[in-house]
């Protein structure tokens, strides 16, 4: 979810009750807000908010039913979520390539912090950071070519 979206402040409150009955179903429930954890959203691949993943050891599968309490607490009392598609392999959230998909949408916050910096504390112009972020990428290019 995301704070500002519109559609997770409109399921926040069945969430929240989905989350009090969740001792009684034998689960956890979990709530993760991609603005402070963009690389949940990188590795999970989010797409569309808010989006809802049930794991199961390890296996992952994406709920893409009715968001009430009654639709959710069916889906797991009466296991519906055996009869969705797990993820694909490539896919799923523990995979290399959704470790390296995290790893990007990390870097992205990084560069934006720095920028932010750069032009908000030191005063530098936009243009200027967006030339230092050039020169470095094509620095980081060659040396990687070398």
């Amino acid at each position: 979810y995301a704070p500002w979206c519109a559609a997770c402040q409109q399921i926040e409150l069945t969430w929240e009750n989905f989350a009090k009955e969740s001792e009684h179903l034998g689960i956890t429930v979990g709530k993760v807000d991609v603005t402070q954890e963009p690389g949940l959203s990188g590795r999970f691949f989010v797409t569309t908010l808010p989006t809802i993943y049930h794991a199961n050891d390890g296996v992952f599968r994406r709920y893409r039913g009715s968001r009430t309490l009654e639709d959710l607490q069916g889906y797991v009392l009466e296991r519906k979520w055996k009869a969705v598609e797990p993820v694909a392999g490539w896919r799923s959230p523990s995979s290399i390539m959704m470790h390296g998909m995290a790893g990007l949408f990390h870097l992205s916050g990084w560069i934006r912090q720095i920028h932010s910096y750069l032009t908000g504390t030191l005063g530098i112009h936009v243009w200027i950071s967006y030339a230092i972020f050039f020169l470095a990428t094509l620095l980081i290019g060659l040396f990687l070519g070398l």
